[in-house]
């Protein structure tokens, strides 16, 4: 599924778009830097329902969002080295308890995740647009 927005407000039906097909508990977001990957999480978790006020993890490295389906919880993998500091947060234990994982920069754990059924999102500035693009 591809879709091509021009401004902000363009995230909510990104958001409608894909909702229906969100089948699984993982959800892998690509993009480059300011590409729009926690702008893009904000939309989701208002539309599932949140009151949470969501904000990147980059620091935190993981955030959790309340919603009525369940718990959200959003990574940014940007600054851990290897597979080590994945499991050393605990991210198997995430993944085992959560409504949906969505997790940022996913390089250094994607191989991992193969065994296990995901969704990826990948995000591409275009000049003045981004192309989105949805398995």
């Amino acid at each position: 599924m591809q879709f091509n927005i021009k401004s902000i407000d363009n995230w909510s039906g990104v958001v409608e778009g894909i909702l229906p097909h969100l089948q699984h508990n993982i959800l892998l977001l690509k993009g480059n830097l300011g590409a729009g990957k926690t702008t893009f999480t904000q939309f989701l978790l208002k539309e599932l329902g949140s009151n949470d006020e969501v904000s990147s993890p980059t620091y935190s490295i993981v955030n959790e969002y309340n919603t009525p389906k369940g718990k959200v919880y959003h990574f940014d993998l940007y600054r851990l080295k290897n597979i080590e500091e994945v499991y050393d947060i605990g991210i198997e234990e995430y993944l085992d308890n959560s409504f949906l994982c969505i997790i940022e920069w996913p390089e250094v754990y994607e191989e991992e995740l193969y065994v296990l059924q995901f969704h990826s999102m990948s995000i591409v500035n275009k000049g003045d647009e981004r192309e989105i693009i949805f398995d």
